[in-house]
């Protein structure tokens, strides 16, 4: 690629001459997206009160850059010369001091700025061919290790230390919606987290008139977050810990429950199959939810687990009740479940 200037920055023209070219060319087309689809205004707009004079650097274009820097491979605010140092094509940056300024005044009551902004752009994407066929939000917590002892870094389950985030991504675009910081002691089943993470004025309004689903490991089994899913109308698959009581009504059920597991490609799935545990006393969660259980053959390195009471099913397998749903998402799992983790 190679670079035209114009009176801001210059665009990108493809070219096979091998002259004019510029590095880091990816990331000047994430900011040429922004402004196309209308993100960098809307920041500007939501943005404008923290500007301290009429000739500093405009907000929305620094919050622009820093986001663009991250996506370049940033890790931390000095990055932001990567951008500065190439006019050419990200125009003028602000300089690390004007990006920690803006930085300290997003203040919690300027997040929503920074939400309805991407809401925006994310609705004009969706109205040029963007949109997904339906919703399916995945929480995951993830353990991020720190060297030294940064603020609110702290010690974690498995003897490491650092941080214990919990993010809430659209799996069908692979977008994080939103996400908290969180030290590494944070509790996995922390219903009040998750309920935190399920911003959904991140979607679009066309969102509410799909099939939403939400997909959870078992730090999100808690009564509290499943209830607030099924008062939103949305459905739930959510994995479920092998108690005692549902191993035992595991191996009540007969092998002819059994059915065969399948790919997401709708093809049968090797040495795997599914059950649903109709003898479970689910009485305690919403109406309608069932538990589907999946017997296969565990993951390499993984641990065998003979269930004699399976018969010949059970040799050499590894059982696992992993889901937890509403009777509208049971479809849904049957396509899901070889492959959710």
């Amino acid at each position: 690629m190679k670079v035209k200037p114009t009176s801001r920055r210059s665009t990108l023209i493809v070219t096979t001459d091998g002259a004019g070219i510029a590095s880091h060319a990816g990331s000047a087309a994430l900011t040429e997206l922004a402004d196309r689809l209308g993100w960098t205004a809307a920041l500007s707009v939501g943005m404008e009160p923290t500007r301290r004079r009429r000739s500093a650097h405009d907000p929305g274009r620094v919050v622009r850059d820093l986001i663009v820097s991250i996506a370049d491979g940033g890790d931390c605010l000095a990055d932001l010369s990567v951008l500065r140092g190439q006019p050419d094509l990200f125009g003028e940056v602000a300089s690390s001091p004007t990006a920690w300024r803006l930085i300290e005044s997003i203040t919690p009551a300027r997040l929503g700025i920074l939400r309805e902004s991407r809401r925006q752009a994310r609705e004009r994407a969706w109205a040029h061919g963007a949109a997904p066929e339906r919703i399916t939000l995945d929480f995951d917590a993830t353990l991020v290790t720190s060297h030294s002892e940064k603020e609110g870094a702290a010690g974690n389950f498995k003897g490491g230390f650092g941080f214990h985030p919990l993010a809430c991504y659209l799996d069908e675009s692979g977008e994080a919606l939103a996400g908290i910081l969180r030290p590494g002691n944070a509790g996995a089943n922390t219903a009040g987290d998750h309920i935190a993470v399920l911003q959904l004025e991140q979607l679009p309004e066309p969102a509410w008139g799909m099939e939403i689903l939400a997909r959870a490991d078992s730090g999100g089994v808690t009564h509290d977050f499943v209830d607030a899913l099924r008062e939103l109308e949305i459905r739930f698959s959510i994995s479920f810990d092998l108690t005692e009581p549902v191993r035992e009504a595991i191996l009540a059920m007969p092998e002819s429950a059994w059915v065969p597991a399948i790919t997401q490609a709708g093809e049968e799935r090797e040495g795997a199959a599914l059950c649903e545990l109709t003898n479970l006393d689910l009485s305690a969660w919403p109406q309608g939810t069932r538990a589907i259980c999946r017997c296969e053959r565990p993951h390499p390195g993984g641990k065998d687990v003979a269930e004699p009471a399976l018969g010949a099913m059970g040799r050499g397998q590894r059982l696992s009740c992993r889901h937890l749903a509403d009777s509208q998402a049971w479809l849904e799992l049957l396509h899901d479940a070889a492959d959710s983790g």
